[in-house]
């Protein structure tokens, strides 16, 4: 994927968190303090750079993540609004992703868990960050668990 494109529609803490994790290789941002967000104190996160399916531009975000054996998990949350954030909606249009955790940075195939499978993960990622089970009683929408999976 070419460089991303910042988007001035991002808030100005997720453009400061994004352009540090850029620019230390994960060195400084990797670890974020969910704290501000109502979670337990520092997450991982990881960059994830999706296509858009309109525009054709890449739109990289910082993401809380855990991990399923080699893979990342990832929650599509958009803090329970009633519709799927763009970077799901451009990945269920075009799986193929572009993943950075701390320095390693890598090809990646996106797909959508259900399930067990889900439920497995949601839980897993709800222990990462609780305030991900208050989204989901905000939606109509079962929030989305996405699985990278390196290719």
């Amino acid at each position: 994927m070419a460089e991303p494109v910042k988007s001035s529609e991002l808030p100005a803490w997720i453009q400061n968190h994004l352009s540090r994790y850029v620019a230390t290789n994960g060195e400084d941002g990797y670890l974020w303090d969910s704290s501000i967000g109502g979670g337990k104190g520092m997450v991982p996160t990881l960059l994830l750079s999706t296509r858009g399916r309109k525009s054709g531009k890449v739109l990289t975000l910082p993401l809380i993540f855990g991990q399923s054996g080699p893979d990342y998990v990832v929650i599509a949350s958009k803090g329970g609004a009633p519709a799927h954030p763009a970077w799901y909606l451009n990945l269920e249009a075009n799986p193929d992703v572009e993943v950075q955790v701390k320095a390693d940075k890598f090809k990646a195939r996106a797909r959508t868990a259900t399930g067990a499978e889900r439920a497995a993960l949601w839980a897993k990622m709800v222990e990462i960050y609780p305030p991900y089970a208050d989204y989901q009683t905000k939606t109509d929408r079962q929030i989305p668990v996405v699985v990278l999976q390196r290719v």
